[in-house]
Formats: structure tokens, C-alpha cells, sequence
């Protein structure tokens, strides 16, 4: 028999800026410390933890649970590249839901180096060597790695649909407007569409700087229980994982020649089509999302990939303002991953922190009002995307 997973403590600490963050075993430990006390129970009472990080030698989740307790409880360590905190809370609620355990940690971490993100192994064969191969034969700029690949998916849009560049601004705009609302975002100064534009240009046409999120340090962590350890232990159930799905690629990723599926859409778009089926539910039910804008670009194809509007009509989305307050799903009230930051390891534990808070009430200036269902895509290249839904009781 499953088990119900309820969310009974989350925790986050500020995103910094490379160099001027604490170290990854203090960041963890940290969220870890604020989890425990959301939830109100010792580190104890936790049977088993799952540690999330990219960057980091081998054991590091170890070394961060150990700055709370050492209690002998199994630390798995997780890694699968910017969906590695999600990935992390997938694990967990498998735990939870098949009884493995009642009462477990899912924590997710990074201590960043500024720059974009490369390779950090040279010497044996890259996983990413099949989506540089065909991201070289589709994109003929030479460009870091996840700036092609995701500017290569918005150039397609903007190609086949007729997406303007414009519209990614006020993606960014919109982002830096809810994270003005969020003390822990590490960008929150308000820009504009057009201070977006006129930022320094990366791919002419197609993307500038503000278009693409900061690299990050910081730390998020979830405690997951059973409804048996939430009513012994007096835990409040109001927010349940009510479906979770993680997909990988298939075929069609290579095969299909297109940029956008290279970054994962039709991952997207599966993940969340067993979710809402295992919900019974649809897109239109969503009343709050935090998705995977590692760049604005990636924003409006997971609009389409989720369900919240045809596809070629990401554009219109934006445009009507149904991305926002007001709309007909309010997106990344914590200012997303453009905003807020992305701490690679950290990022699918901060937003489950955003959306337990929307869906208890107490998000406060980001709140959505009256949120019952939120959905969160996290999503690595690799590839992984994980979508989950969480419901109010």
C-alpha cells in the first residue's frame, strides 16, 4: 500500500554570489537546521537523508548532514545535473510513499565558481557529447554550453513561431518583479523589458545577459513524513505531494534535429502528462508553478511543455499576462532561477520551499491567493526532468 507524503518542514537560506557565499557543508547544514525547525522535530527523529549536489567531491552530503548530527542514518548523495534537488525529493517520496522509512530528509546544496558552467572532467568521454554533436550541427555559434543550447531552442521558437526576442525580456522583467517580493532572491532589483534588451548582448537577435540566470551558492532542504509520524509527532498535514514523475530522453531528443527537444521539452511534456494523470487533473487546475528558467527562453517553451497554453502560443502567454498575478498561473512568484539564483543542487528543494509556503499562506508579499494545487518542473540536461504536484488540505 502506498502512503500519502506530507511536506511537514522546508528550509532555505539567502542565495549569494560566488565567493561571497558561506561554504557548502555550512550552507547545508544551515537549511537543514531551518527544515527541522519549520517542521519541529530533532535531527533524531530523521531516518535517512538524500544529499543533492553537482559540483563537490564524493561524500560532501556527509559532511553537511554531519554539521547537524551523527546519527548513523543512511546519506545518499545525488547527482543528476540542475534537476539534482528535485531528483533528490523524488527519492524521498518513493521512500516515504512505499514505507521504507517515515520520516526523511531531502537536501540540496552548491558552493558555485563564477563564469558559466563547463565540463570539469576532460579525460574520459562527456556525457554531453551527443547534445554538443548535434547542438554543433543545428547552431553555428561558438558559444558555452547551455547558453547554445538553450538560446539555439529559443532562436528556434522564435523561427517557427515567430517568438520575438522582446518577449524573453519580459519574461526577465516579470521575474525581477516577484523577486523584489523575496528577501532570499539574490537578484532583486526591478528591470524593465527594455533595461533587459539594452543589457549586454551574449547572441545577437537572440539573447542578452539578463536573459540567462546568475551562477549561485546557496542551500534549500524538505523534510518528507508519513501521516502516521505527522500525527504522532503533532505535524500539521496541509501540503501532500499528491504526484511526482521523473523522465529521461528518448530517442527523439537526437533524432528529431530540433533545439528544442535537445533541452528537453518532450521531457517536460511526458513528466507532466503522468503527473496530471495520476492526479486526475489538468493544466488549467495549476493555480501556482515554479519552473525551470535557467533561461527566459526555457520559461516560455516549458509553458507549452506543461500544458498552460498551446504549443507556438508561449508568446501569447506572456503577452496576455497569464504568467503572472492576476494570469492564469502565477509562475515563479520567488523570481525563479533568473532571479532568486540556481544553485544547481539546491534549486528543486528552493522551489518546493516557495511553493509549501504558497500553498500553507504563508509566502507572504509573494503569496498567491487562494492556492491550492502548485506544480514544480525542475529540469537537467543529460538529461532528468522531474515535475510535481502539491495540493493544500
Amino acid at each position: 500500500m502506498k502512503s500519502k507524503v506530507i511536506v511537514a518542514g522546508v528550509g532555505m537560506i539567502p542565495f549569494r554570489k560566488p565567493g561571497t557565499s558561506d561554504s557548502y557543508d555550512r550552507m547545508g547544514a544551515e537549511a537543514i537546521r531551518l527544515a527541522l525547525g519549520d517542521a519541529g522535530i530533532a535531527y533524531s527523529d530523521v531516518k535517512q537523508a538524500y544529499a543533492g549536489y553537482v559540483y563537490g567531491d564524493s561524500t560532501a552530503g556527509q559532511v553537511a548532514v554531519y554539521g547537524v548530527g551523527m546519527t548513523g542514518i543512511p546519506v545518499i548523495n545525488v547527482n543528476n545535473n540542475c534537476s539534482t534537488g528535485s531528483t533528490a525529493l523524488f527519492l524521498a517520496r518513493q521512500a516515504i510513499e512505499y514505507g521504507v522509512a517515515d520520516c526523511i530528509l531531502a537536501l540540496g546544496f552548491e558552493q558555485m565558481a563564477p563564469g558559466a558552467v563547463g565540463e570539469k572532467f576532460t579525460d574520459r568521454p562527456s556525457p554531453f557529447a551527443r547534445f554538443d554533436q548535434l547542438c554543433g550541427e543545428l547552431v553555428s555559434e561558438d558559444l558555452p554550453l547551455a547558453l547554445r543550447d538553450f538560446g539555439g531552442a529559443g532562436r528556434e521558437h522564435m523561427e517557427k513561431y515567430g517568438t520575438k526576442m522582446e518577449t524573453f525580456a519580459r519574461i526577465r522583467a516579470k521575474a525581477s518583479v516577484h523577486a523584489a517580493n523575496n528577501p532570499l532572491a539574490l537578484l532583486r532589483k526591478v528591470v524593465s523589458a527594455d533595461d533587459v534588451m539594452n543589457d549586454k548582448v551574449l547572441w545577437p537577435g537572440v539573447m542578452t545577459r539578463m536573459m540567462a540566470c546568475p551562477p549561485t551558492c546557496g542551500a534549500a532542504a524538505a523534510i518528507l513524513v508519513s501521516p502516521d509520524f505527522a500525527r504522532r509527532m503533532g505535524i500539521a498535514s496541509t501540503v501532500a505531494i499528491e504526484a511526482q514523475a521523473m523522465t529521461t530522453d528518448r530517442p527523439g531528443t537526437f533524432d528529431e534535429r530540433s533545439m528544442i527537444k535537445l533541452v528537453g521539452a518532450d521531457m517536460t511534456r511526458e513528466a507532466a502528462r503522468q503527473v496530471y494523470e495520476q492526479a486526475g487533473i489538468g493544466p488549467g487546475d495549476i493555480d501556482v508553478c515554479e519552473l525551470h528558467d535557467c533561461f527566459a527562453h526555457n520559461e516560455l517553451i516549458t509553458y507549452e511543455g506543461l500544458g498552460f497554453c498551446p504549443e507556438g502560443e508561449g508568446e501569447k502567454f506572456v503577452v496576455d499576462g497569464d504568467n503572472t498575478y492576476g494570469g492564469a498561473v502565477v509562475t515563479n512568484p520567488s523570481g525563479g532561477l533568473l532571479s532568486k539564483g540556481h544553485p544547481l543542487g539546491a534549486t528543486g528543494l528552493a522551489q518546493c520551499y516557495e511553493l509549501t509556503r504558497q500553498l500553507r499562506g504563508s509566502a507572504g508579499p509573494t503569496q498567491v491567493a487562494g492556492a491550492r494545487l502548485a506544480l514544480q518542473h525542475n529540469l537537467g540536461l543529460g538529461g532528468a526532468c522531474v515535475v510535481t504536484l502539491y495540493g493544500r488540505h
